[in-house]
């Protein structure tokens, strides 16, 4: 192995269907993750693992190989991860040894296999626009992150001082990488990791509500009442033509537009104070 990577290359292979958590230790000890997106799901290793899938879908009903990818653990994060600074957080996967600068907030985090390392622009304006609240004291006692990933923006949130974090993913490879990363950070005592859809979240008490998610998902959210009557929002993940609906739906409801965010005018962030 290479560097300080925790592997050198991916073995993916896409299946039909769902397999359950209580069949994954049977996968072996390359088995890195199951990725679940729609009716498929992604199954990583870290070595060619070909005859134990094969094995293990035989007479299994309703699961079926489809086909397998092979590449470099970079390639699939999208570059070489190393400490990233944003604000003031000095972000670090756990394999690199770096130290932050006085004053700066280290956040360790080890994607694993999730995307969410801090690189995309949403994510970067997202913590930009944490910062501009904690500057402006506004209070963040309680947060609730929607579509979480790795959990960057729960553990920004609870560096920044606020003394409970739910975050919320549906998908259970994400809830737990995030899961790792709190217990990383040491930061169990705050930080909530539930699996579940953003829906069924938004009646949840909160002084800040982050959404950094996809953009129906986002429509269906200020359709609720419960999430509308939070005091502030981070809303992200939004293009630029997804960022003009949205806004018309937060005038809709009398929701005003603090500050934005974009990133070459392709990628929009919103910080939202409630009505």
């Amino acid at each position: 192995m290479s560097g300080n990577i925790p592997y050198e290359d991916l073995y993916i292979y896409l299946i039909e269907g769902h397999i359950s958590e209580k069949n994954e230790a049977i996968m072996g000890d390359a088995f890195l993750g199951n990725w679940v997106e729609d009716d498929t799901a992604f199954l990583f290793f870290s070595e060619p693992s070909m005859g134990i899938l094969k094995e293990f879908l035989k007479n299994r009903e309703g699961l079926a190989f489809i086909d397998e990818y092979q590449l470099s653990y970079e390639q699939w994060q999208g570059g070489i991860l190393e400490p990233v600074r944003i604000e003031h957080f000095h972000i670090a996967p756990p394999w690199v040894e770096a130290e932050p600068k006085p004053g700066e907030l280290k956040i360790i985090l080890d994607p694993g296999v999730v995307f969410g390392t801090g690189l995309h622009p949403t994510t970067k304006d997202c913590l930009r626009a944490m910062v501009a609240l904690q500057e402006e004291q506004i209070p963040m006692e309680k947060v609730l992150d929607l579509g979480t990933g790795t959990g960057i923006l729960a553990l920004a949130a609870g560096f920044l001082g606020a003394g409970e974090v739910t975050a919320v993913d549906l998908n259970p490879l994400a809830v737990k990488t995030t899961k790792r990363n709190v217990l990383l950070n040491h930061l169990e005592g705050i930080i909530k990791v539930v699996q579940g859809q953003a829906q069924d979240f938004v009646d949840q008490s909160a002084d800040l509500v982050i959404a950094n998610i996809h953009h129906e998902v986002v429509g269906d959210l200020l359709e609720t009442d419960g999430f509308r009557q939070k005091p502030r929002f981070i809303i992200s993940g939004l293009m630029r033509s997804q960022v003009r609906d949205v806004k018309v739906q937060t005038q809709k409801y009398g929701l005003e537009v603090v500050r934005e965010w974009d990133h070459d005018m392709t990628w929009y962030t919103l910080l939202l104070k409630g009505s």
